[in-house]
């Protein structure tokens, strides 16, 4: 019986130790040629595998390393484990389970991805591999301007290689999506503490939590709930992809501090006080990536009781004035307006700042390249001026140059010359602002 027991652990023992040699003997290497060929035609882009190994232990397996897609790497994967269940190894259908470690996806490939779903969706054939399980550890995805965090992702699919459902982490536990069926779509929860946003301004959110409807090619997102900065923003947005790329929704902020944020766009000019608002966004493309550049926006806004910081319009209403106004600052109770977004141009309209000092209303323009165009009428209170006093503003965002207008000062001159100081100034104020309006009126405003 001892003899019988020992051969068994004998034969045992060879096959295990055949088990770990084995995959040192085939020569895999043979087929990685044709691996990536069939792989290139699948994914319709070019395909390049730098080794492959075949594992027995602790169950079947193949681990390719070095994986790149595209001509340039658009997509590139630092190893690959193939893992196919026993029970399907005989069957027509194999079923397989994926770990897929360090992917590098580039914005070019959203191409190759975007083709290969519309393959899989046009063909009615059935699939010869489903794919359970796929764990994808330290996803790192590189965009111009945008830096995403490292991210976890746990996909379980469907038997026609559908999504199930998803669980989405990045690796510091800041930003989380949990994606579960829901009827024929899936509702997507997402939410975030403590995080920073890739994109646009770094703004910081304490706190945020949306929730999501994917169903077909539409996305929607009835519940926008995020607090920041002391403040809160909710609303709703759709998107959806079937034929183009649409967004739309509306947005609310209450009581938002101000300062930190506009203070990113330039330390040198920037508010402070808490903002209050609402309006709506929309945008149309036939690629994603141009979402943003096609955005319009229609947004009113009142921050109270704040500071402009970096200009005195006080200061800059002195007709003495005759270089360009920097610096010093403008308290106000209420800072109001209608902010128009098209692309990257911004359109500032009907602003109204008023304080217990000045009265000031006007229209600033922001070109793409942050260069400010614009008038501004200010009326210091409790002075001897009749009239309001008409303001250009020029320069940058960061370095915004403001001064009486040349009509304001030229009639001041005027007036002053021939009904004397006062009276005949403020009347030469008004006659210049009067001649500024005329000429925009021409299409003289830029």
């Amino acid at each position: 019986m001892i003899k019988k027991y020992k051969k068994i652990l004998i034969g045992m023992a060879v096959v295990i130790g055949l088990l770990f040699v084995l995959p040192f003997l085939i020569p895999m290497q043979a087929y990685l040629h044709e691996a990536e060929k069939i792989a290139s035609q699948k994914l319709g882009a070019p395909v390049t595998i730098d080794s492959a190994h075949l594992y027995f232990l602790p169950s079947p397996r193949v681990v390719a390393s070095g994986i790149a897609v595209g001509e340039h790497h658009e997509l590139k994967v630092e190893s690959l484990v193939i893992i196919p269940t026993i029970g399907s190894l005989l069957s027509a259908t194999k079923i397989i389970d994926l770990t897929i470690s360090k992917p590098v996806v580039n914005k070019a490939a959203l191409e190759i991805v975007s083709a290969l779903t519309a393959k899989n969706t046009e063909s009615g054939e059935a699939a010869a591999v489903n794919i359970r399980h796929i764990e994808v550890d330290e996803l790192q995805l590189v965009w111009p301007d945008v830096k995403f965090p490292v991210t976890n992702v746990e996909v379980m699919l469907t038997d026609a290689n559908k999504l199930q459902s998803a669980l989405i982490e990045t690796i510091d536990g800041k930003l989380k999506a949990d994606v579960t069926p829901e009827g024929d779509g899936h509702l997507i929860v997402a939410s975030a503490d403590k995080w920073t946003l890739p994109a646009g301004l770094p703004l910081l959110i304490d706190k945020a939590k949306v929730e999501m409807h994917l169903k077909g090619s539409r996305l929607e997102m009835p519940n926008i709930d995020v607090a920041l900065y002391q403040g809160k923003l909710t609303g709703n947005a759709a998107l959806s992809w079937e034929k183009s790329w649409r967004a739309n929704g509306k947005l609310k902020v209450e009581s938002l501090s101000v300062k930190e944020p506009t203070s990113m766009v330039s330390k040198s000019t920037y508010l402070s006080g808490h903002l209050f608002g609402n309006g709506n966004f929309s945008a149309s493309a036939k690629e994603a990536g141009q979402l943003m550049d096609r955005l319009r926006v229609d947004f009113r806004f009142n921050v109270k009781k704040g500071v402009l910081h970096g200009v005195d319009l006080v200061k800059a209403a002195s007709l003495l004035l005759k270089q360009g106004q920097r610096g010093g600052e403008t308290e106000f109770e209420e800072f109001s307006g209608l902010l128009n977004v098209s692309g990257k141009q911004y359109h500032l309209r009907e602003l109204k700042i008023s304080s217990g000092l000045l009265a000031a209303n006007g229209q600033i323009k922001i070109s793409s390249k942050k260069e400010l165009n614009g008038t501004v009428e200010v009326e210091v209170k409790r002075s001897v001026s009749l009239a309001a006093i008409p303001l250009e503003v020029s320069g940058t965002v960061s370095n915004p140059v403001v001064l009486p207008s040349k009509a304001a000062l030229a009639g001041a001159v005027a007036g002053t010359a021939v009904l004397g100081p006062g009276v005949g100034t403020g009347l030469g104020v008004k006659a210049g602002g009067a001649l500024d309006k005329l000429k925009g009126l021409f299409g003289d405003e830029k």
